[in-house]
C-alpha cells in the first residue's frame, strides 16, 4: 500500500452489525476502526448560518470539513465516519478515485469530510 511520506494517520470508523436490546430495539454495533498511515489531508471551506427551526432554537451553526487522500488499497464507504486529528467527521458522498493527468498514476480513494457544530 503506497502512502504519502509526510502524510498523517487517519482512522476510518465503520459501524458494526446492529444488535437488539432487551425490548427488541436496534442498538448500533461496535465500530470497527481501521487506521491508515500517510494520508494527505487538506482543509475545505467553512460556512456559517443561523438555524431558525424550533429544534435548534436559532443557534449558530458552523459547517467545516476536510479532504483526505488515502493510500492505495484503503477501504472507505459513504456510510463511514473518519477520525482526523482527534475529530470525527462524516463522509460526504461517495469516495472518488484519483488518476494523475500528468503521470497516469492512480492514487487511493479521495473523500470529502464534513462536520456540523452548533
Amino acid at each position: 500500500m503506497t502512502s504519502w511520506p509526510l502524510g498523517e494517520p487517519v482512522t476510518v470508523l465503520r459501524a458494526g452489525t446492529p444488535t437488539h436490546d432487551v425490548y427488541g430495539n436496534d442498538v448500533p454495533g461496535v465500530d470497527a476502526e481501521t487506521r491508515y498511515e500517510g494520508c494527505a489531508v487538506w482543509p475545505r471551506m467553512s460556512t456559517e448560518g443561523i438555524q431558525t427551526r424550533e429544534d435548534v432554537q436559532a443557534r449558530d451553526q458552523v459547517i467545516d470539513g476536510l479532504n483526505v487522500l488515502f493510500p492505495v488499497g484503503a477501504s472507505v464507504l459513504a456510510t463511514d465516519r473518519v477520525r482526523v486529528r482527534g475529530v470525527v467527521y462524516l463522509v460526504e458522498g461517495e469516495p472518488g478515485s484519483y488518476r494523475s493527468p500528468l503521470t497516469g498514476t492512480t492514487l487511493g480513494p479521495q473523500v470529502a469530510l464534513t462536520r456540523v457544530t452548533g
